[in-house]
């Protein structure tokens, strides 16, 4: 069984999807779990996520969690299938319960309520590709599965 959660090919592009999604929940963690790149850090995010949009404080430090710790995983690709399920589910409950009202696209212009949905689609496709195909060429999981 824990074969099959190491086990990846020696794919170059699953690699770069791998490190784009990495790289990209690496960073917005940060900003949740740190106050790093212009965030909030963890208290006041915990705050919105419990008070103003509601979500149960376990729930919200489990998202914080899995954007921080699934995107540090997915830069060194370790329990990168774990990872990635992690920030697919948060995606979906980030669509559910924010972003569907704002409809499809991004806030480019301000002009908006909020942001639509469309980042977090990507995110779920890039996810998806790591929770099926693994993490690719370079990574620990790949090392670990002896390949």
């Amino acid at each position: 069984m824990f074969h099959k959660l190491f086990v990846t090919s020696n794919d170059f592009a699953l690699t770069v999807v791998r490190l784009v999604l990495g790289v990209t929940f690496f960073m917005h963690g940060a900003q949740k779990m740190l106050g790093w790149f212009g965030g909030y850090g963890f208290h006041a995010t915990m705050g919105t996520f419990t008070h103003y949009l509601g979500i149960p404080a376990p729930l919200a430090f489990l998202a914080i969690c899995a954007e921080f710790f699934g995107g540090l995983g997915l830069l060194v690709g370790l329990l990168s299938r774990i990872a990635a399920l992690g920030i697919m589910v948060n995606m979906l409950v980030a669509i559910a319960t924010v972003h569907h009202v704002n409809g499809f696209f991004m806030n480019w212009t301000g002009q908006q309520k909020g942001e639509g949905f469309e980042f977090h689609l990507l995110a779920i496709a890039l996810a998806i590709v790591v929770l099926i195909k693994g993490s690719g060429a370079v990574s620990i999981d790949r090392a670990i599965a002896g390949e």
